[in-house]
């Protein structure tokens, strides 16, 4: 395994938090990630669904979790199926799970093979009142491709249509934004890898590559630290393409004089970093440049103050466009004017920062979690103002991984270079 080890203390304490949330006499079923085909007869490198390895910690394909407290049988309380062993599959494609193995990561003592599930699924649904299975419910995302999650459901339904069927991902998402101690330390550690990733990049001389060649010494760094690889695809926007806010076709030159926006974030034990630089490609900002990147970084510094227990994203997001909006007056791509007569609805800072500015968290880039609901401590959230000009070419986005406390937020990225003179001072000395 590439990531150090994770002790299943994290994986009981995740199942045992789910079952007090759990109704009475009711059953939870939860599947594994399918294996993804690229094409011919290859597949994506495999990852393992967020929600189950939550509550298992296991990395391995064709596994179920099935969870029933009050269950009759106590042998069918908390089973994990994995895999039934395959020689010929051993042999071409190498180790697979073991029982011995699956205890050890889950701490789950039942470990069952995947030809027994239909029959424990027989016995325990005679004894239920109601049924949790899971869907990804993430509101801004939807597939036309049937993931396994979703064909389980129409299976079960299928199979046991008189009985009562309730939506787990409510119960997940409680649970999965506010982080424990080793998930908080998890992601600190995505952090530190991608920390060490942009200091690599500031030390490379950027003029006249490609943003692909950038792209390639950020995996470069995060291999050699154990990182699985990115969070999520990177972004590495010079020049104009630093406008668009999901660029990643990552194949233009870098020219002298231009900036260079940089999202990305490394992935560490499933658990994933978030962050945004803009640098100048020639290691020396430009007057306007430099003005405008201040602004930015000014409003970065007041958004971290807002990140306490009691406010929500939503109301983040619209201080923060307060800020900005102000910003953009003194940058003169706005008047107070304008302002003043503008349409509520269409406002007009919109022009030049087109989305929000912070989200959760922690298995998935963009974690579970509502931007109506308060935050708690424990919980993790990126802090990203921007400002796009696309007349001048100029995109910049600054952001961290702030840790809400009871206390003051906790800058998980504090120590990456952020300030002009830092990144002037270090690119210059490459």
């Amino acid at each position: 395994m590439r990531n150090l080890i994770i002790t299943n203390d994290l994986f009981i304490e995740n199942r045992y938090r789910f079952s007090k949330l759990m109704a009475a006499k009711h059953l939870v079923i939860l599947g594994s990630a399918e294996k993804m085909p690229r094409n011919g007869d290859q597949f994506f490198p495999y990852r393992q669904q967020s929600d189950f390895f939550y509550l298992t910690g296991i990395q391995n394909e064709k596994s179920s979790l099935l969870m029933f407290p009050d269950c009759p049988n106590p042998a069918f309380r908390e089973v994990l199926f994995i895999e039934d062993y395959d020689e010929q599959k051993a042999i071409w494609e190498g180790h697979q799970l073991h029982n011995e193995e699956a205890i050890e990561i889950s701490g789950i003592k039942q470990i069952m093979p995947a030809s027994q599930f239909e029959m424990v699924l027989k016995e325990t649904m005679n004894y239920v009142s109601g049924v949790y299975l899971n869907n990804n419910e993430y509101i801004k995302f939807s597939s036309e491709i049937a993931d396994n999650q979703s064909l389980l459901i129409r299976l079960i339904k299928q199979k046991y249509p008189l009985h009562t069927f309730q939506r787990a991902a409510p119960l997940l998402e409680q649970l999965r934004t506010i982080k424990s101690k080793q998930e908080i330390e998890l992601i600190q550690t995505a952090c530190d890898i991608t920390g060490k990733a942009f200091e690599r990049l500031l030390k490379f001389p950027i003029t006249g590559k490609h943003e692909f060649e950038i792209q390639a010494e950020i995996e470069h760094e995060f291999t050699i630290n154990r990182a699985n690889g990115h969070g999520y695809y990177p972004i590495i926007a010079g020049g104009e393409n630093a406008c668009v806010l999901h660029y990643t076709a990552n194949n233009k030159g870098l020219q002298d004089g231009d900036l260079l926006l940089l999202d990305f974030g490394a992935e560490y034990a499933n658990y994933s970093a978030d962050l945004s630089r803009t640098i100048p490609v020639n290691g020396k900002f430009t007057p306007r440049q430099k003005q405008c990147y201040e602004a930015v970084l000014r409003v970065f510094k007041k958004a971290k103050l807002l990140y306490k227990p009691g406010i929500t994203i939503d109301q983040i997001n619209k201080e923060v466009w307060k800020y900005m909006e102000l910003e953009m007056i003194n940058l003169g791509l706005l008047t107070a004017e304008n302002i003043a007569k503008q349409n509520p609805d269409k406002p007009l800072y919109r022009q030049y920062l087109m989305h929000g500015v912070a989200h959760h968290i922690g298995l998935d880039v963009h974690d579970v979690g509502s931007k109506f609901e308060p935050l708690k401590a424990g919980m993790i959230l990126t802090c990203e103002p921007g400002i796009y000009i696309r007349e001048e070419k100029i995109g910049i986005r600054i952001e961290n991984d702030i840790l809400i406390t009871e206390a003051e937020p906790i800058d998980l990225m504090e120590h990456i270079p952020v300030e002009v003179d830092e990144i002037e001072k270090i690119m210059q000395h490459c």
